[in-house]
């Protein structure tokens, strides 16, 4: 007995598949509409608010010494010694290191020995003052004496004339004597000048502190040779630190003497310095576009070091009362600085005019705005005129 089995058709199957098929279609226009390049742009918004922004300044800088000495000899020269060390606080006119003389004191033995001929000179140049001025006396009394016997006829003219001659002879002796009397007193003049000069030089050979410090560095070692204005010994004052800032020039408008500043060392992090800025440099940096200021602290703290980096806050007026908004709301377009404003769901590029901003993110609208408009702070992705967009209190993420 043979039996024959129905085989299913095919129809109910391809229903299913058909079914199946609309199925994934819709899930995947679902996902598309969700999350593909059709889905909504999601975006998070405020409201613009009135409010009153506390304008800052923040930088960067370096611990330095307002008054800061590099001490050397003013020609070259060995080393003879070095009588202080790194670290150490040394005062005004203490002898910090001194030069090797060379031949510093047999020139200035020589230099005496000049002078004590040369002020034997001298005596000898009056002396030859003295005989002069008697020579011309006597020979003024025998000129005269000739002159009166001449007139009684006793002696010749010749006789007279001779007489005069002793005369003018007598004259032009004490004009050399005075030459020589001039000359000899130069010469000691001369003398006299180089032997300060000499003292000078060799005073110059001692290395004293110009005022209150603290050694910063040893450059030069007893036995090393030096050329002139080479430091051998650094010296600065501790009571003259502040701290050279650095600031943006694009963020740094109101910068001016006198800004109370907030001062964090690195190696302090935890404390807060106060401070003022006391000097705004005319140079500014055109390598780094940034402007430099030195700031002093009110009160130095011992623990500050020399070159070491400190974050500097300066604090500037606040701006009276108006529209405020995150600062990461401000958007560019071409050359136009506006925000995105929404409107019935619908997106507008309004342009706005920007006074300054705060360091905590907010910045003060001076016009383009009114209160209770609602501009777009963080966005999935780049936004246009016509995007589709989604308000959500907060972006999880961003689509590329």
């Amino acid at each position: 007995m043979k039996v024959h089995f129905m085989s299913a058709s095919p129809i109910p199957r391809r229903v299913g598949l058909i079914v199946m098929g609309l199925l994934l279609l819709v899930a995947f226009g679902f996902v598309v509409l969700r999350s593909g390049p059709l889905a909504p742009i999601q975006v998070t918004v405020v409201q613009v608010e009135e409010g009153v922004v506390s304008p800052a300044l923040f930088g960067i800088g370096t611990v330095e010494a307002r008054r800061a000495y590099v001490i050397g000899p003013t020609s070259a020269g060995r080393v003879l010694k070095v009588l202080v060390d790194v670290g150490e606080s040394v005062m005004a006119g203490q002898l910090l290191a001194e030069m090797e003389p060379v031949d510093l004191n047999e020139r200035g033995a020589a230099l005496d020995a000049s002078i004590a001929r040369a002020m034997s000179g001298l005596a000898v140049a009056d002396a030859q003052r003295q005989d002069a001025l008697a020579r011309h006396q006597l020979a003024g009394i025998n000129a005269r004496r000739y002159i009166d016997l001449g007139e009684k006829k006793f002696v010749s003219v010749g006789t007279i004339d001779a007489k005069l001659l002793e005369l003018t002879s007598a004259q032009a002796a004490i004009a050399a004597a005075d030459a020589n009397l001039a000359g000899a007193r130069q010469e000691v003049t001369r003398l006299k000048a180089e032997r300060d000069g000499l003292n000078r030089q060799r005073h110059n050979l001692r290395l004293v502190a110009p005022g209150d410090g603290v050694i910063t560095s040893r450059d030069a070692e007893p036995g090393s040779t030096v050329v002139a204005g080479q430091a051998v010994i650094r010296l600065v004052d501790p009571t003259s630190l502040w701290v050279k800032l650095r600031l943006d020039q694009g963020r740094s408008g109101g910068l001016s003497v006198g800004l109370p500043a907030e001062i964090v060392l690195r190696s302090t992090h935890a404390t807060i310095q106060r401070g003022k800025v006391a000097r705004l440099e005319l140079l500014s940096d055109s390598v780094t576009e940034e402007r430099v200021a030195q700031v002093t602290f009110d009160q130095i703290p011992a623990s500050a070091s020399l070159g070491e980096l400190a974050e500097v806050t300066l604090s500037l007026p606040a701006t009276a009362s108006g529209l405020m908004l995150p600062n990461a709301s401000i958007k560019r377009q071409g050359n136009t600085v506006g925000v995105w404003l929404v409107e019935e769901e619908q997106l507008r590029f309004a342009e706005v005019r920007l006074d300054r901003s705060s360091l905590d993110g907010k910045v003060r609208i001076l016009a383009g705005l009114k209160p209770g408009n609602r501009v777009v702070v963080h966005s999935e992705m780049e936004l246009a005129v016509g995007s589709n967009i989604k308000i959500v209190e907060s972006l999880a993420g961003t689509r590329s």
